[in-house]
């Protein structure tokens, strides 16, 4: 039977390396992972109480398509307590997960062939996700000098349709603040193209807090997930906020390509936005494990990194190392015991020189991470 040339889309290399790892384990070997950009918590204990006692009082059937009420005025009342924003909670559209976002936005918003630029290294299933739909992803490579966020300059001229961008970003870490925001999205506008921001690491800053794109303008899709700062990985529940005249556009698209965000994770959603003293806990910890990144990954010779804003990745410059960032990993993997991302999943034209590590694990986790890598580095 044949398949459409939209699925020719490239793999997602990090779940290629999450199997390795896994294969490894499966043999007897213990791994550290440092591949894959998920929290080591679960979901806040109340979240799973609250969805305990729904279960109990009835079957969970279908909710209204931009789900329930209640979760939708909960994450309004998020950007008062964030953002210092007045949020009418008919903006909010729950989804599943923030992909499920991405997918919605990008069917509202663009039409087949159109041009849609995102940031590189970015996080490659925008990518994919847009070629899938018949979209042409415009890659902007970004600079080191420029924090690795893209700048006005980097798609002047460029024909644009639309601009994604991330702050913190997947797989740097690093924030654009509010005077680099407007200038994106000031020029965004001016081209006519429309603006994404995806916040997906909104929670999950270490000196100063993340600035939403609503901060600068409405005229914005803002996507954001539960599956980060909250802890709920593979609960796929998330939302986006909307301009007030694109609601019904989306709401009928959400309608049909997903009936409904799952209504078991949308209870437990709702109970996890109150949960602040655990999931402060949890960011305690990506703390300690990002001063232990920042010391030992240069101790170990991984010494050209971003430092990270937010979220817990670090992106490192392998360049002096390898022109194979794919084989490193493996070498690191099958050497040292811990799996890491090849920068080609972030950046197909200058992956091969860069890695991402992610510290999302617990701190003993990390700590033997350093020391393993360390070890491999100065046998290498």
């Amino acid at each position: 039977m044949r398949t459409s040339r939209r699925s020719e889309v490239d793999p997602f290399i990090v779940m290629d390396v999450m199997e390795a790892a896994r294969a490894a384990e499966a043999a007897g070997r213990h791994i550290i992972h440092m591949e894959v950009g998920q929290p080591g918590t679960g979901a806040p204990q109340a979240a799973t109480r609250a969805l305990a006692s729904a279960m109990a009082e009835g079957p969970l059937g279908y909710t209204v398509a931009l789900g329930l009420p209640a979760l939708r005025a909960r994450i309004a009342r998020l950007y008062g307590e964030w953002y210092n924003l007045d949020l009418d909670p008919e903006r909010v559209i729950v989804t599943s997960g923030a992909s499920g976002g991405f997918i919605l936005a990008f069917n509202a918003l663009f039409d087949s062939g159109d041009r849609v630029g995102i940031g590189a290294p970015g996080y490659p299933s925008y990518r994919q996700i847009l070629t899938g739909l018949g979209l042409t992803p415009v890659d902007l490579p970004t600079s080191a000098e420029n924090r690795y966020q893209p700048v006005p300059s980097d798609f002047a001229g460029l024909d644009l349709q639309g601009l994604l961008v991330a702050s913190p970003a997947n797989p740097t870490g690093t924030m654009l603040d509010h005077a680099a925001m407007s200038d994106l999205i000031g020029a965004a506008q001016e081209a006519g193209a429309s603006f994404i921001s995806d916040e997906i690491y909104h929670g999950i800053e270490y000196e100063a807090k993340a600035i939403s794109a609503l901060n600068v303008s409405d005229d914005v899709y803002v996507i954001n997930s539960f599956s980060k700062y909250f802890s709920m990985t593979g609960w796929r529940i998330g939302w986006m906020v909307v301009p007030e005249d694109h609601v019904r556009v989306v709401e009928r698209l959400a309608q049909n390509m997903f009936i409904c965000p799952p209504h078991a994770s949308q209870v437990a959603a709702l109970a996890a936005m109150d949960a602040t003293e655990e999931l402060q806990a949890n960011l305690d910890v990506y703390r300690a494990n990002r001063a232990l990144m920042l010391e030992g990954l240069p101790a170990a010779g991984f010494d050209k990194i971003a430092p990270p804003d937010g979220a817990f990745y670090v992106y490192a410059d392998v360049s002096d190392l390898t022109k194979d960032s794919r084989a490193f990993a493996a070498e690191i993997l099958d050497k040292a015991g811990v799996a890491v991302t090849p920068g080609l999943d972030f950046d197909p034209v200058r992956g091969h020189r860069t890695l991402r590590f992610s510290y999302a694990r617990t701190t003993d986790d990390i700590a033997e991470g350093l020391r393993r890598l360390k070890e491999f580095m100065s046998s290498r």
